[in-house]
Protein backbone atom coordinates (compact mmCIF):
# COMPACT_ATOMS: atom_id res chain seq x y z
CA UNK A 1 0.00 0.00 0.00
CA UNK A 2 1.46 3.67 -0.98
CA UNK A 3 0.59 6.12 1.25
CA UNK A 4 1.28 10.02 1.40
CA UNK A 5 1.44 11.75 4.86
CA UNK A 6 0.18 15.69 5.36
CA UNK A 7 1.55 17.19 8.48
CA UNK A 8 -0.64 19.89 8.96
CA UNK A 9 0.52 22.67 11.89
CA UNK A 10 -1.95 24.94 12.33
CA UNK A 11 -2.15 28.44 15.28
CA UNK A 12 -3.07 25.55 18.00
CA UNK A 13 -2.62 22.27 16.71
CA UNK A 14 -0.81 19.99 14.57
CA UNK A 15 -1.65 16.61 12.74
CA UNK A 16 -0.04 14.21 10.80
CA UNK A 17 -2.68 12.44 8.61
CA UNK A 18 -1.86 9.95 5.92
CA UNK A 19 -4.17 9.85 2.72
CA UNK A 20 -4.17 6.91 0.06
CA UNK A 21 -5.97 6.49 -3.03
CA UNK A 22 -9.21 3.33 -2.38
CA UNK A 23 -11.78 2.26 -4.67
CA UNK A 24 -11.23 5.86 -6.97
CA UNK A 25 -11.68 8.00 -3.52
CA UNK A 26 -9.02 9.57 -1.65
CA UNK A 27 -8.96 8.09 2.18
CA UNK A 28 -7.34 10.00 4.72
CA UNK A 29 -6.72 9.02 8.09
CA UNK A 30 -5.39 10.51 11.19
CA UNK A 31 -1.97 9.26 12.50
CA UNK A 32 -1.04 11.54 15.20
CA UNK A 33 -1.82 14.49 17.07
CA UNK A 34 -0.12 17.30 18.93
CA UNK A 35 -0.63 20.95 20.71
CA UNK A 36 0.87 24.16 19.40
CA UNK A 37 0.20 27.21 20.44
CA UNK A 38 2.24 30.89 21.17
CA UNK A 39 4.06 31.41 24.70
CA UNK A 40 4.97 34.33 26.15
CA UNK A 41 8.31 34.54 27.05
CA UNK A 42 10.18 37.85 28.83
CA UNK A 43 7.00 39.68 27.37
CA UNK A 44 7.78 37.93 23.94
CA UNK A 45 4.99 35.87 22.19
CA UNK A 46 7.32 33.11 20.79
CA UNK A 47 6.78 29.78 19.30
CA UNK A 48 8.39 26.58 20.73
CA UNK A 49 10.44 25.20 17.87
CA UNK A 50 12.16 22.72 19.63
CA UNK A 51 8.68 20.97 20.70
CA UNK A 52 7.17 21.50 17.03
CA UNK A 53 10.66 19.56 15.87
CA UNK A 54 10.03 16.91 18.45
CA UNK A 55 6.02 16.98 17.45
CA UNK A 56 6.73 16.53 13.97
CA UNK A 57 9.45 13.57 14.17
CA UNK A 58 7.28 11.58 16.98
CA UNK A 59 4.18 11.68 14.24
CA UNK A 60 6.57 10.09 11.76
CA UNK A 61 7.56 7.41 14.56
CA UNK A 62 3.91 6.68 14.90
CA UNK A 63 3.49 6.15 11.34
CA UNK A 64 5.81 2.95 11.82
CA UNK A 65 4.66 1.99 14.77
CA UNK A 66 1.48 1.65 12.96
CA UNK A 67 2.69 -0.10 10.38
CA UNK A 68 2.18 2.33 7.58
CA UNK A 69 5.20 4.06 5.98
CA UNK A 70 4.81 6.81 3.89
CA UNK A 71 6.21 6.80 0.82
CA UNK A 72 6.08 10.58 0.22
CA UNK A 73 5.66 13.35 3.43
CA UNK A 74 5.35 17.17 3.01
CA UNK A 75 4.45 19.94 6.02
CA UNK A 76 1.92 22.84 5.71
CA UNK A 77 1.90 25.83 8.23
CA UNK A 78 0.03 29.13 8.74
CA UNK A 79 1.75 31.74 6.74
CA UNK A 80 4.94 34.90 7.79
CA UNK A 81 6.52 33.36 10.63
CA UNK A 82 10.22 32.02 10.36
CA UNK A 83 13.33 31.01 11.64
CA UNK A 84 17.09 32.57 11.31
CA UNK A 85 19.83 29.78 11.79
CA UNK A 86 23.61 31.28 11.96
CA UNK A 87 26.41 30.17 10.03
CA UNK A 88 26.49 26.90 11.69
CA UNK A 89 23.09 25.90 10.81
CA UNK A 90 21.75 26.56 14.41
CA UNK A 91 18.32 28.37 15.19
CA UNK A 92 18.78 32.12 16.20
CA UNK A 93 16.10 32.23 18.87
CA UNK A 94 13.63 33.53 19.70
CA UNK A 95 11.20 32.85 16.79
CA UNK A 96 9.08 35.24 17.48
CA UNK A 97 5.28 34.84 16.19
CA UNK A 98 3.52 36.87 14.35
CA UNK A 99 0.88 38.31 17.04
CA UNK A 100 3.74 39.85 19.14
CA UNK A 101 3.69 43.85 18.90
CA UNK A 102 6.62 44.39 18.14
CA UNK A 103 5.80 45.64 14.31
CA UNK A 104 3.95 48.89 15.68
CA UNK A 105 4.19 51.63 13.74
CA UNK A 106 7.17 49.62 11.38
CA UNK A 107 4.91 49.74 8.20
CA UNK A 108 5.34 53.71 7.91
CA UNK A 109 9.19 53.40 8.40
CA UNK A 110 9.36 50.91 5.69
CA UNK A 111 7.25 53.29 3.16
CA UNK A 112 9.89 55.68 4.08
CA UNK A 113 12.27 54.32 2.07
CA UNK A 114 9.90 52.41 -0.69
CA UNK A 115 6.68 54.00 -1.63
CA UNK A 116 3.92 51.81 -0.32
CA UNK A 117 1.75 51.34 -3.43
CA UNK A 118 5.22 50.55 -5.69
CA UNK A 119 5.82 48.18 -2.73
CA UNK A 120 2.11 46.42 -3.28
CA UNK A 121 2.58 47.03 -7.03
CA UNK A 122 5.82 44.71 -6.70
CA UNK A 123 4.36 41.99 -4.30
CA UNK A 124 0.66 42.45 -4.54
CA UNK A 125 0.71 41.33 -0.90
CA UNK A 126 -1.60 43.56 1.28
CA UNK A 127 -0.25 45.45 5.10
CA UNK A 128 -0.07 43.24 7.42
CA UNK A 129 1.37 44.97 10.69
CA UNK A 130 2.46 40.99 11.04
CA UNK A 131 3.90 40.19 7.59
CA UNK A 132 7.40 39.00 7.64
CA UNK A 133 8.97 41.97 5.35
CA UNK A 134 7.91 44.19 8.87
CA UNK A 135 9.08 41.84 11.31
CA UNK A 136 12.66 41.49 9.38
CA UNK A 137 12.93 45.05 9.67
CA UNK A 138 12.87 44.54 13.62
CA UNK A 139 15.49 42.10 13.42
CA UNK A 140 17.18 44.03 10.65
CA UNK A 141 17.20 46.97 13.29
CA UNK A 142 18.35 44.40 16.52
CA UNK A 143 21.11 43.18 14.61
CA UNK A 144 19.33 39.60 14.94
CA UNK A 145 19.69 39.80 11.06
CA UNK A 146 23.80 40.23 10.95
CA UNK A 147 24.19 37.00 12.78
CA UNK A 148 21.93 34.88 10.24
CA UNK A 149 23.22 32.85 7.50
CA UNK A 150 19.66 31.24 6.32
CA UNK A 151 16.28 32.33 6.51
CA UNK A 152 13.50 29.27 6.56
CA UNK A 153 10.23 30.17 6.61
CA UNK A 154 8.08 27.98 9.14
CA UNK A 155 7.34 24.79 7.04
CA UNK A 156 10.67 25.36 5.29
CA UNK A 157 12.65 25.16 8.60
CA UNK A 158 10.51 21.67 9.53
CA UNK A 159 11.21 20.22 6.13
CA UNK A 160 15.12 21.16 7.30
CA UNK A 161 14.95 19.36 10.62
CA UNK A 162 13.94 16.47 8.85
CA UNK A 163 16.55 16.00 5.92
CA UNK A 164 19.49 18.70 6.18
CA UNK A 165 17.88 20.99 3.04
CA UNK A 166 17.88 24.26 2.89
CA UNK A 167 14.93 24.99 0.79
CA UNK A 168 12.32 27.42 0.42
CA UNK A 169 8.57 26.82 -1.24
CA UNK A 170 6.83 29.38 -3.05
CA UNK A 171 3.25 29.77 -1.66
CA UNK A 172 5.11 30.35 1.71
CA UNK A 173 7.18 32.66 0.73
CA UNK A 174 4.55 34.61 -1.25
CA UNK A 175 3.41 35.31 2.41
CA UNK A 176 6.26 37.40 3.02
CA UNK A 177 5.59 40.88 1.29
CA UNK A 178 9.61 40.12 -0.14
CA UNK A 179 8.58 38.02 -3.37
CA UNK A 180 7.80 39.45 -7.07
CA UNK A 181 4.03 39.15 -8.11
CA UNK A 182 5.00 38.47 -11.36
CA UNK A 183 8.25 36.79 -11.43
CA UNK A 184 7.54 34.21 -8.46
CA UNK A 185 10.97 35.00 -6.80
CA UNK A 186 12.58 36.92 -4.42
CA UNK A 187 12.36 41.25 -5.25
CA UNK A 188 15.82 41.44 -5.21
CA UNK A 189 14.76 45.86 -5.30
CA UNK A 190 12.80 45.44 -2.71
CA UNK A 191 15.12 43.34 -0.65
CA UNK A 192 18.05 45.88 -1.71
CA UNK A 193 16.07 48.93 -0.24
CA UNK A 194 15.69 47.63 2.44
CA UNK A 195 19.27 46.58 3.34
CA UNK A 196 18.24 43.00 3.90
CA UNK A 197 21.08 40.45 3.34
CA UNK A 198 20.17 38.94 -0.01
CA UNK A 199 21.85 35.46 0.83
CA UNK A 200 18.93 34.68 3.58
CA UNK A 201 16.87 34.40 0.32
CA UNK A 202 17.58 31.47 -1.84
CA UNK A 203 16.31 30.07 -4.74
CA UNK A 204 12.42 29.22 -4.55
CA UNK A 205 11.09 26.07 -5.39
CA UNK A 206 7.26 26.04 -6.93
CA UNK A 207 4.81 23.35 -4.83
CA UNK A 208 4.78 19.33 -6.10
CA UNK A 209 9.05 19.40 -6.02
CA UNK A 210 10.98 16.83 -3.60
CA UNK A 211 13.35 18.46 -0.95
CA UNK A 212 14.93 15.21 -0.13
CA UNK A 213 15.70 11.90 1.79
CA UNK A 214 14.91 11.86 5.84
CA UNK A 215 18.56 12.82 7.26
CA UNK A 216 20.58 9.93 9.02
CA UNK A 217 19.36 10.78 12.42
CA UNK A 218 15.50 11.47 11.74
CA UNK A 219 16.09 7.64 9.99
CA UNK A 220 17.65 6.09 12.92
CA UNK A 221 15.04 7.93 15.29
CA UNK A 222 11.70 6.96 13.40
CA UNK A 223 12.74 3.41 12.01
CA UNK A 224 12.45 4.40 8.20
CA UNK A 225 13.37 6.63 4.90
CA UNK A 226 11.03 8.45 2.96
CA UNK A 227 10.81 11.77 0.62
CA UNK A 228 9.96 15.20 1.30
CA UNK A 229 8.65 16.58 -0.41
CA UNK A 230 6.98 20.52 -1.04
CA UNK A 231 3.26 20.54 -0.98
CA UNK A 232 1.77 24.37 -0.86
CA UNK A 233 3.24 24.90 2.03
CA UNK A 234 1.00 28.04 3.11
CA UNK A 235 -2.04 26.26 4.88
CA UNK A 236 -4.38 28.34 2.61
CA UNK A 237 -2.77 27.23 -0.52
CA UNK A 238 -2.96 23.77 0.47
CA UNK A 239 -6.56 23.77 1.15
CA UNK A 240 -7.86 25.88 -1.81
CA UNK A 241 -5.96 23.56 -3.91
CA UNK A 242 -8.47 20.65 -2.75
CA UNK A 243 -11.36 23.65 -2.67
CA UNK A 244 -13.78 22.07 -5.29
CA UNK A 245 -13.95 25.94 -6.29
CA UNK A 246 -14.41 27.10 -10.28
CA UNK A 247 -14.43 30.63 -12.36
CA UNK A 248 -17.73 31.93 -10.12
CA UNK A 249 -16.62 30.35 -6.59
CA UNK A 250 -15.47 32.39 -3.72
CA UNK A 251 -13.80 30.42 -1.12
CA UNK A 252 -14.00 30.87 2.82
CA UNK A 253 -10.83 28.41 4.20
CA UNK A 254 -12.51 28.97 7.47
CA UNK A 255 -10.13 28.02 10.50
CA UNK A 256 -8.46 30.12 13.14
CA UNK A 257 -8.56 32.70 10.11
CA UNK A 258 -10.81 33.33 7.83
CA UNK A 259 -9.64 33.42 4.17
CA UNK A 260 -11.75 35.09 1.62
CA UNK A 261 -10.66 35.05 -1.94
CA UNK A 262 -11.25 33.99 -5.92
CA UNK A 263 -8.24 32.02 -7.51
CA UNK A 264 -6.69 33.68 -10.58
CA UNK A 265 -3.86 32.75 -12.98
CA UNK A 266 -2.89 36.37 -13.03
CA UNK A 267 -2.23 38.92 -9.89
CA UNK A 268 -4.16 41.94 -9.51
CA UNK A 269 -1.72 44.74 -8.15
CA UNK A 270 -3.77 48.18 -8.74
CA UNK A 271 -4.42 50.84 -6.17
CA UNK A 272 -8.10 49.47 -5.71
CA UNK A 273 -6.98 46.08 -4.95
CA UNK A 274 -4.40 47.61 -2.13
CA UNK A 275 -6.91 49.68 -1.24
CA UNK A 276 -8.95 47.13 -0.22
CA UNK A 277 -6.47 45.16 1.95
CA UNK A 278 -6.57 42.41 -1.08
CA UNK A 279 -3.35 40.33 -1.28
CA UNK A 280 -2.07 38.18 -4.18
CA UNK A 281 -0.92 34.88 -2.51
CA UNK A 282 1.12 31.76 -4.35
CA UNK A 283 -1.11 28.88 -5.22
CA UNK A 284 -0.55 25.46 -6.97
CA UNK A 285 -0.27 25.11 -11.03
CA UNK A 286 0.95 28.82 -11.33
CA UNK A 287 -2.19 30.24 -10.11
CA UNK A 288 -3.01 33.10 -7.17
CA UNK A 289 -5.17 33.09 -4.32
CA UNK A 290 -6.69 36.83 -4.64
CA UNK A 291 -7.94 37.27 -1.41
CA UNK A 292 -8.44 38.79 2.17
CA UNK A 293 -7.71 37.72 5.66
CA UNK A 294 -10.14 37.85 8.06
CA UNK A 295 -9.84 36.95 11.63
CA UNK A 296 -12.10 33.85 12.12
CA UNK A 297 -12.38 31.17 14.93
CA UNK A 298 -9.88 32.88 16.64
CA UNK A 299 -12.48 35.15 17.62
CA UNK A 300 -14.36 32.48 19.54
CA UNK A 301 -11.18 30.19 19.99
CA UNK A 302 -10.03 33.62 22.67
CA UNK A 303 -13.42 33.93 23.96
CA UNK A 304 -13.77 30.53 24.55
CA UNK A 305 -10.10 29.84 26.01
CA UNK A 306 -10.98 33.58 28.53
CA UNK A 307 -14.17 31.03 29.50
CA UNK A 308 -11.48 28.26 30.72
CA UNK A 309 -13.71 26.58 28.24
CA UNK A 310 -16.89 26.48 30.31
CA UNK A 311 -19.35 26.27 27.28
CA UNK A 312 -18.24 24.02 23.71
CA UNK A 313 -18.38 25.91 20.65
CA UNK A 314 -22.00 24.17 19.91
CA UNK A 315 -23.03 25.94 23.52
CA UNK A 316 -21.19 29.34 22.46
CA UNK A 317 -23.43 29.24 18.69
CA UNK A 318 -26.49 28.33 20.88
CA UNK A 319 -26.33 31.80 23.02
CA UNK A 320 -25.08 33.55 19.74
CA UNK A 321 -28.79 32.06 17.92
CA UNK A 322 -30.34 32.96 20.74
CA UNK A 323 -29.62 36.35 20.90
CA UNK A 324 -31.22 39.69 18.46
CA UNK A 325 -27.73 41.76 18.98
CA UNK A 326 -26.70 41.82 15.65
CA UNK A 327 -24.33 45.43 16.11
CA UNK A 328 -21.53 44.88 14.07
CA UNK A 329 -17.27 44.77 14.99
CA UNK A 330 -14.44 45.25 12.22
CA UNK A 331 -13.04 41.27 12.45
CA UNK A 332 -9.58 43.09 10.32
CA UNK A 333 -8.98 45.22 13.64
CA UNK A 334 -5.90 44.39 15.24
CA UNK A 335 -7.71 45.15 18.38
CA UNK A 336 -8.82 41.86 18.02
CA UNK A 337 -4.99 40.45 16.97
CA UNK A 338 -3.88 39.36 20.40
CA UNK A 339 -5.84 41.16 23.36
CA UNK A 340 -5.91 40.38 26.68
CA UNK A 341 -9.13 39.52 27.00
CA UNK A 342 -10.98 39.18 23.80
CA UNK A 343 -14.65 39.80 25.23
CA UNK A 344 -13.59 43.09 26.45
CA UNK A 345 -11.90 44.41 22.81
CA UNK A 346 -15.53 43.47 21.56
CA UNK A 347 -17.45 45.34 24.12
CA UNK A 348 -14.74 48.27 23.77
CA UNK A 349 -15.20 48.39 20.20
CA UNK A 350 -19.11 48.90 20.22
CA UNK A 351 -18.75 50.85 23.31
CA UNK A 352 -20.54 48.80 25.34
CA UNK A 353 -19.01 47.69 28.40
CA UNK A 354 -21.70 45.74 29.77
CA UNK A 355 -22.28 43.78 26.98
CA UNK A 356 -23.77 40.09 27.82
CA UNK A 357 -21.73 37.09 26.56
CA UNK A 358 -24.56 35.73 24.54
CA UNK A 359 -24.95 39.51 22.57
CA UNK A 360 -21.04 39.45 22.33
CA UNK A 361 -20.87 36.31 20.69
CA UNK A 362 -24.07 37.21 18.11
CA UNK A 363 -21.72 40.51 17.39
CA UNK A 364 -19.22 38.50 16.43
CA UNK A 365 -21.21 36.03 14.00
CA UNK A 366 -23.30 38.33 12.54
CA UNK A 367 -20.21 40.31 11.78
CA UNK A 368 -18.09 38.09 10.28
CA UNK A 369 -20.61 37.01 7.97
CA UNK A 370 -20.79 40.58 7.19
CA UNK A 371 -17.30 40.74 6.21
CA UNK A 372 -17.72 38.08 4.07
CA UNK A 373 -20.40 39.58 2.15
CA UNK A 374 -18.34 43.15 1.86
CA UNK A 375 -14.95 41.22 0.57
CA UNK A 376 -17.32 39.21 -1.65
CA UNK A 377 -18.79 42.57 -3.26
CA UNK A 378 -14.58 44.23 -3.42
CA UNK A 379 -13.58 40.61 -5.09
CA UNK A 380 -16.31 40.91 -7.79
CA UNK A 381 -15.86 44.76 -8.64
CA UNK A 382 -11.47 44.87 -8.61
CA UNK A 383 -11.39 41.49 -10.42
CA UNK A 384 -14.10 41.66 -12.13
CA UNK A 385 -15.71 38.68 -11.61
CA UNK A 386 -19.70 37.79 -11.07
CA UNK A 387 -20.15 35.37 -7.69
CA UNK A 388 -22.69 32.68 -7.96
CA UNK A 389 -21.29 30.35 -5.55
CA UNK A 390 -19.22 30.18 -1.77
CA UNK A 391 -17.75 26.77 -0.63
CA UNK A 392 -16.83 26.86 2.88
CA UNK A 393 -13.83 24.94 3.67
CA UNK A 394 -11.92 23.90 6.95
CA UNK A 395 -12.39 23.24 10.50
CA UNK A 396 -14.95 26.60 10.88
CA UNK A 397 -17.08 24.91 8.30
CA UNK A 398 -18.73 22.81 10.62
CA UNK A 399 -20.16 26.17 12.09
CA UNK A 400 -24.10 25.55 10.91
CA UNK A 401 -24.94 28.82 12.09
CA UNK A 402 -21.85 30.78 10.49
CA UNK A 403 -22.75 28.80 7.51
CA UNK A 404 -26.35 29.77 7.72
CA UNK A 405 -25.48 33.79 8.27
CA UNK A 406 -23.11 33.82 5.52
CA UNK A 407 -25.52 32.16 3.03
CA UNK A 408 -28.12 35.26 4.17
CA UNK A 409 -26.16 37.75 4.12
CA UNK A 410 -24.51 37.21 0.45
CA UNK A 411 -27.68 35.67 -1.25
CA UNK A 412 -25.43 32.84 -2.66
CA UNK A 413 -25.41 29.49 -2.74
CA UNK A 414 -23.21 28.43 -0.19
CA UNK A 415 -21.45 24.67 0.22
CA UNK A 416 -19.29 23.62 3.30
CA UNK A 417 -17.26 20.94 3.04
CA UNK A 418 -14.84 19.19 3.02
CA UNK A 419 -13.61 19.88 6.82
CA UNK A 420 -9.72 18.40 6.21
CA UNK A 421 -9.05 20.74 3.15
CA UNK A 422 -5.66 21.47 4.05
CA UNK A 423 -4.49 17.82 5.00
CA UNK A 424 -6.26 17.08 1.40
CA UNK A 425 -4.21 19.16 -0.34
CA UNK A 426 -1.22 18.79 0.69
CA UNK A 427 -1.71 14.82 0.22
CA UNK A 428 -2.89 16.08 -3.61
CA UNK A 429 -0.02 17.69 -4.19
CA UNK A 430 2.18 14.79 -3.34
CA UNK A 431 0.18 12.71 -5.81
CA UNK A 432 0.92 15.25 -8.42
CA UNK A 433 4.72 13.99 -7.84
CA UNK A 434 3.55 10.38 -7.97
CA UNK A 435 1.73 10.29 -10.50
CA UNK A 436 2.58 12.79 -13.72
CA UNK A 437 -1.43 12.46 -15.22
CA UNK A 438 -2.95 13.98 -12.47
CA UNK A 439 -4.53 17.14 -13.40
CA UNK A 440 -5.78 20.05 -10.75
CA UNK A 441 -9.17 19.64 -12.53
CA UNK A 442 -9.49 15.66 -12.16
CA UNK A 443 -7.87 16.08 -8.48
CA UNK A 444 -10.89 18.35 -7.68
CA UNK A 445 -12.84 15.93 -8.98
CA UNK A 446 -11.19 13.20 -7.12
CA UNK A 447 -12.10 15.79 -3.56
CA UNK A 448 -16.04 16.14 -4.85
CA UNK A 449 -15.88 12.50 -4.57
CA UNK A 450 -14.29 11.38 -1.54
CA UNK A 451 -15.48 13.94 0.91
CA UNK A 452 -18.87 15.19 2.27
CA UNK A 453 -19.82 18.78 0.74
CA UNK A 454 -23.05 19.75 1.85
CA UNK A 455 -25.38 22.58 0.84
CA UNK A 456 -26.40 25.15 3.08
Amino acid sequence: MSYCLAIDIGASSGRHLLGEIKDGKLDITEIYRFENGIKEVDGTLVWDTDALCESVIAGLAKCKEAGKIPHTVAIDTWGVDYVLLDENSREILPCVAYRDPRTEGVPEEIYRLIDKNKLYRRTGIGEQNYNTIFQLWCDKLSGKMDKASHLLMMPDYLSYKLTGVVSHEYTICSTTGLVNAQSRSWDSEVLETLGYKKELFKEISEPCTPIGGLSKEIRERVGFDCLVMHCPAHDTASAVAACPIGDDSLFISSGTWSLVGTENTYPVTTDDAMNAGLSNEGGIEGSYRFLKNIMGMWLFQSIRRELNSRYTYDEMMQLAMESSFKELIDPTDNAFLAPKSMIDAVRNYLGKPDLPLADVLSSVYHSLANSYTATLKELEGIAGKKINQINIVGGGCRDRYLNQLTKQYTGKKVTAGPVECTATGNIMSQLFFLDKSMTLENARELVKRSFDIAEV
